[in-house]
């Protein structure tokens, strides 16, 4: 059987679909980078839920499956976090990155109405970063423990954590405790890959008379 391949249209670009975007909710998008052909829409925090509705039911758009949310932390600006929503158009063949800037206190509308899998998503990012999300229907941790302490994924959260979790075997339950480094960092001998090579190895002292 003989069979004959016919190349699918090109759809529209990431440059055009911004355009889109941009001209057709100008009072809730900030604008749109294109880079890499990947395209990023700044939007303003509070119209988030307006904007991934239009993406998702806009005919020229059709972004009609999220694919996450995360968060980025900027410890030196004044609203330190991003909030990044990243959405696929199978039927248009094309991706969106949409960000919203907001700051410890200023919670971000929950899209969860909008696309059900944002629950989880959202809940990560509260429990990670400390992002608040309103109008969430149980914003609660996700990832860590009951009386975890802080947000992992912050810049200024220490490596080795704010609590330790041991069984206590006298109590017969976990506890948990503050963390205590009590061993000092170790010195390292001289043939240790992290201090290099030294001029004298051991042995050399015999050649020496």
């Amino acid at each position: 059987m003989n069979m004959k391949f016919v190349p699918l249209a090109a759809g529209p670009g990431p440059h055009e679909i911004g355009a889109h975007i941009q001209s057709s909710m100008a009072d809730a998008v900030l604008g749109y980078d294109v880079a890499f052909d990947e395209l990023t829409v700044r939007v303003a925090g509070e119209h988030i839920v307006t904007v991934l509705r239009f993406l998702r039911d806009n005919k020229q758009t059709q972004f009609e499956t999220l694919i996450d949310i995360c968060g980025v932390d900027w410890p030196a600006r004044a609203k330190r976090f991003d909030v990044v929503y990243h959405l696929l158009s199978m039927r248009v063949n094309i991706r969106v990155r949409v960000k919203v800037v907001t700051d410890e206190t200023t919670p971000v509308p929950s899209v969860a109405e909008v696309f059900p899998c944002a629950n989880w998503y959202e809940r990560e990012a509260f429990d990670m970063y400390g992002i608040l999300f309103s109008g969430h229907p149980d914003l609660r941790r996700l990832l860590t423990d009951y009386g975890f302490q802080g947000h992992p994924l912050r810049k200024e959260f220490p490596l080795s954590g704010h609590v330790e979790v041991r069984y206590d075997s006298e109590q017969k339950r976990v506890v948990y405790e503050p963390v205590k480094l009590p061993q000092a960092f170790r010195n390292f001998d001289f043939l240790s890959p992290w201090e290099g090579m030294q001029a004298a190895l051991p042995g050399d002292e015999k050649a020496e008379g």
